[in-house]
């Protein structure tokens, strides 16, 4: 599951793809499949996941230069709906929390920007797939040892197998979408048994270009890490996502992204949650954190 698309430069970054470090024990040694197959095992089986019809109310805090911010998210049939519930660790004021029901609450009224919100989303998340179908031809692998699963990234206690990964200069972007990751390296960790991506940590080490250059182009030196974990039944979302990147746009206008999320306190909701039913879950979700008792999500 992939319920957190902001950034849409960051996440066409997120998705690119790196690893962390550890060496093999002796008694184990590397595993028989190859790590190129490997990853396109764990690529196809993220991207099953991310269509599956489980949905989920989440909490998301953002820390960025300028301070933090803390929403409670949840995904419906039409369009996920986040609401603001506090800004500097600071729960909103009575005013400041009217303010942002009226902002969730004007696409019931206008169902064409609702729509416009869910295309948007769709959108996001096929640029995001497209970058993940590219990772395996994308690299080159090599295993580079295992670690524990621990909270937050993968299974704790789960075994994670560590790959390096380098660009594959054979590779050729059909388009700028996949063209970030002609500059981009690190290491990937993968559950190998579950077949999931734990986690991806990845730096440009060269200036990349978008657009033959005139669209604009990231620094080198711009790193990214993202961390999945299971959270129910072989149900996998991100818990965290680190993004440290400068570039610029159009040639003039300037690109400083710096930001760190986490997600937490996943709850299931039913399947068929509308965008109204949505907006009243949060509501009823943040009178209960307000009182120190959050209730189930389920219906």
């Amino acid at each position: 599951m992939k319920p957190f698309l902001f950034h849409t430069a960051a996440r066409i970054l997120l998705a690119a793809l790196a690893l962390a470090a550890g060496p093999f024990s002796p008694a184990q040694g590397p595993p028989a499949i190859k790590p190129r197959e490997l990853v396109r095992r764990a690529v196809a089986n993220e991207i099953k996941n991310d269509n599956q019809s489980t949905k989920y109310m989440f909490q998301q805090r953002k820390v960025t230069p300028s301070g933090s911010q803390t929403r409670l998210m949840v995904q419906t049939r039409d369009a996920m709906v986040g609401m603001v519930v506090a800004n500097n660790d600071q729960p909103l004021n009575q005013e400041q929390r009217r303010a942002e029901y009226g902002r969730i609450e004007r696409f019931l009224s206008r169902p064409d920007e609702l729509e416009r919100k869910h295309k948007l989303e769709l959108e996001s998340a096929e640029r995001v797939n497209r970058i993940l179908r590219a990772m395996p031809d994308a690299f080159l692998y090599e295993y580079d040892g295992s670690e524990s699963g621990r909270p937050g990234v993968g299974k704790p206690g789960d075994r994670l197998l560590r790959l390096k990964f380098r660009p594959d200069p054979s590779y050729d972007p059909p388009t700028r979408v996949e063209q970030v990751l002609v500059g981009m390296q690190g290491v990937v960790l993968i559950d190998a048994q579950k077949q999931h991506i734990a986690r991806i940590d990845g730096t440009l080490f060269k200036e990349v270009g978008f657009g033959w250059g005139i669209l604009g182009h990231l620094d080198q030196g711009g790193h990214f890490q993202v961390d999945q974990t299971d959270i129910s039944d072989d149900s996998w979302a991100i818990s965290r996502m680190d993004l440290a990147f400068t570039g610029r746009i159009l040639l003039f206008k300037s690109i400083n992204i710096k930001s760190t999320e986490t997600y937490s306190d996943f709850r299931p909701v039913p399947a068929d949650l509308t965008f109204a039913q949505g907006i009243q879950l949060l509501k009823k979700q943040q009178a209960a954190i307000a009182q120190n008792q959050p209730p189930r999500a389920t219906q």
